[in-house]
This record gives structure tokens, C-alpha cells and sequence, in this order.
């Protein structure tokens, strides 16, 4: 009996090759960063112990500001509420990555492995801020809003949370049942500015 499993992202049927190969201009960008992994962190951020352990496992320091996160070439952590951190890494190292956070971190927690339900979404471009104007209230100002900040944030009837990485680059983190109605919704409100796809 084969144990070979197929994942797939949520958006494999978009065939992303055909529309990247006949879109080739346009003021917006947009191409699914999938099949990462995608692990949900929970704990007390006022226990040394449990930073320590963080950072032991992940070679980050914890973000504990809001609306903050970290970066380093293995790894992203962005912080969703005082208790909970989403952590970004490369895609088959979930079950490696969990482990060495449960040896190193003492103490109460939690750390799940969310990567099936959810997917991200890279929007960028000189027009990239028009598009998400139409989707969202929020103030994308740089000063307001800048590189590494995360927001949750309602979205074109829906919800997702948003992290600077650039001046004109966003990543969405999308749940997976949504992931349909944002491509939808992103490739529509492109249209006027004119919609790249990215591989």
C-alpha cells in the first residue's frame, strides 16, 4: 500500500501557467505562494520560557508588539493576537519544525498544523494599493501601515490577514474554503489597472 499523499492548493485547478504565459503586463501582480507550511502558535508571552523556546526552535525572537512580525530565511512569525502567532515555513517541514518547537518550549501551549486550511495569496504592483483600497477600509498609507506590519482586517465580505512585505507587495492569508472568492474578487478589481500573473 503506497503512502504517497497528493496535496494540492486550493487554487491547483486556476491553471496559473496558462494565464501567466498570455498575461504578461500589468500595473498588478498576483501569484499563490502555496503549499507552504502553515503552523498556528498559541502561548503566554509573558513567560521567558516560552519565548526562549521560540526562539531556540526558530532562531526569531517572538514579535509581541501588535500587529508586528519576523522574518529570517527559514521562517515567518506574525503575530495575530497577544496570545497567538501564525508561523510561515517552507512546505514539508511542518512535522519537523512542530517537533522542535514541542522539545525546546516548556510550559503550557499549543501548536498546531494548519497548512491544509489555508493559502497565500502575493499581490503586488504600482497599483496593487488601488486594488486593496476596493477590497478593505484600511489606511495602506506607508506610514500607517508599514513593511512587516500584519493586520486582520474584513476583506470584500470575507476576512483574511494582511502583512506588508514590501512598499507596493501584500501577502493574504486566505482560508481555504475562501480561496476561490478572493482569487475571483483580486482578478476582477484588476482588470482596469491590468492583471500579471505570477508563477
Amino acid at each position: 500500500m503506497s503512502n504517497i499523499v497528493n496535496v494540492q492548493s486550493p487554487l491547483y485547478h486556476a491553471d496559473f501557467e496558462s494565464l501567466a504565459s498570455v498575461t504578461n503586463e500589468g500595473g498588478v501582480s498576483l501569484r499563490e505562494a502555496k503549499l507552504l507550511g502553515h503552523l498556528n502558535l498559541r502561548g503566554n508571552s509573558d513567560s521567558p520560557e516560552f519565548k526562549n523556546g521560540v526562539e531556540k526552535a526558530l532562531g526569531l525572537t517572538l514579535p509581541l508588539t501588535p500587529c508586528t512580525s519576523v522574518e529570517n530565511d527559514d521562517a515567518t512569525i506574525m503575530w495575530l493576537s497577544p496570545d497567538e502567532w501564525l508561523i510561515i515555513i517552507e512546505g514539508g517541514k511542518e512535522e519537523a519544525i512542530e517537533a522542535a518547537l514541542r522539545e525546546s518550549i516548556t510550559g503550557h501551549f499549543a501548536v498546531s498544523d494548519i497548512s491544509g486550511g489555508q493559502t497565500i495569496l502575493e499581490l503586488s504592483g504600482p497599483d496593487c494599493i488601488k486594488v486593496l483600497k476596493k477590497s478593505t477600509g484600511y489606511d495602506f498609507h506607508l506610514k500607517q501601515f508599514p513593511v512587516g506590519k500584519v493586520i486582520g482586517t474584513a476583506f470584500a465580505k470575507s476576512s483574511t490577514h494582511i502583512r506588508r512585505t514590501g512598499d507596493y507587495s501584500f501577502q493574504l492569508i486566505v482560508r481555504r474554503s475562501f480561496a476561490d472568492y478572493f482569487w475571483l474578487w483580486l482578478q476582477q478589481s484588476s482588470k482596469e489597472y491590468g492583471l500579471r500573473v505570477t508563477l
